[in-house]
């Protein structure tokens, strides 16, 4: 089979096309035949090596973290799926990638696809959607008729969170650039701020809940927005200075590493195919693509999720 890999750190032009062996699924497996893939921030990142300090990752490696696409086998022990079954998840290992024709997977990395929506669509889900609903329903304990402050939330993470909270009962207020403003109204923000006009701390006040995917001084300016006993839940970390400034302000800090969970999936696909999430793609690229997909995402600025239909032959 063909799959992306790279055999050392760096820029996009590391990423290569070449033959591997197809993978077999273990008695506890399921082998996917893939069919779209979104492009991650976690997957340049750790291309470059921003990540090493954290994860080991064995070269060459394979990346991609979300994938939709059809069970091609299953193991002896798998009663959950068969052949044929439409299917979509995230991989929990950094190191085995869905760039890939085929790829193995655990039964926590993956549910029944929703219905309503397309392989590529569901392949933008996810990563993103797990991360916004582990965020505000498990760390933030969101309730109906909270406020939550979302920054960056046209982005992948945030367009999904705005949606989650609304179909929880919260109020939502959201940052974001001029030209995503009527955009996050549509996804159903009550208030939308332009971080490049507004510091949302002049017009922001008791919120109940923050998230956090920008870190830096976006989140050292938001402790003071927070409500005793309210959260900040940043997927960037925190730093000493930030958990005294929580603690200071009688705040929780709640740090959020996205993981494979496959009852919050299901949660998510169920509301999909109900109509109260509906996922943002940016653009649908070619995996001959990978590369400018990749600098596209650095660049932070993308509206929704870049997703890559996943079909290879030995011409790429």
């Amino acid at each position: 089979m063909k799959a992306v890999r790279m055999h050392e750190y760096g820029s996009s032009d590391v990423l290569v096309f070449e033959d591997v062996d197809r993978p077999e699924p273990s008695a506890d497996e399921v082998l996917v035949h893939v069919r779209a893939a979104s492009a991650s921030p976690v997957d340049w990142k750790m291309r470059e090596g921003y990540l090493r300090e954290w994860v080991d990752v064995p070269l060459p490696t394979v990346l991609g973290r979300d994938f939709s696409g059809d069970v091609a086998a299953i193991g002896a022990n798998i009663t959950a799926f068969v052949v044929g079954d439409a299917v979509f998840g995230s991989v929990g290992q950094l190191h085995r990638g869905a760039y890939a024709n085929y790829i193995v997977v655990s039964l926590d990395e993956v549910v029944d696809k929703p219905t309503s929506i397309s392989y590529e669509t569901a392949a933008s889900v996810p990563h993103s959607a797990l991360a916004a609903w582990q965020s505000l329903i498990e760390a933030g304990g969101l309730a109906p008729g909270q406020t939550v402050l979302i920054h960056a939330a046209a982005g992948g993470v945030g367009s999904f969170a705005v949606q989650i909270a609304k179909a929880q009962g919260a109020r939502v207020i959201g940052t974001a650039s001029a030209s995503n403003l009527e955009f996050l109204r549509t996804l159903g923000a009550d208030e939308v701020i332009d971080y490049n006009v507004t510091r949302f701390e002049d017009v922001v006040s008791d919120v109940d809940v923050v998230l956090d995917s920008v870190g830096g001084d976006t989140q050292e300016r938001s402790w003071q927005v927070i409500k005793p006993g309210g959260v900040m839940v940043s997927l960037m970390g925190f730093s000493p200075a930030s958990m005294e400034a929580a603690g200071a302000r009688g705040v929780r800090a709640e740090m959020v590493g996205q993981r494979p969970e496959p009852d919050h999936l299901r949660a998510i696909a169920a509301l999909i195919d109900a109509g109260v999430i509906k996922p943002v793609v940016n653009s649908v690229l070619p995996i001959s693509s990978i590369r400018e997909a990749q600098d596209k995402m650095k660049t932070g600025h993308t509206r929704g999720k870049i997703v890559m239909q996943m079909e290879m032959d030995n011409d790429q």
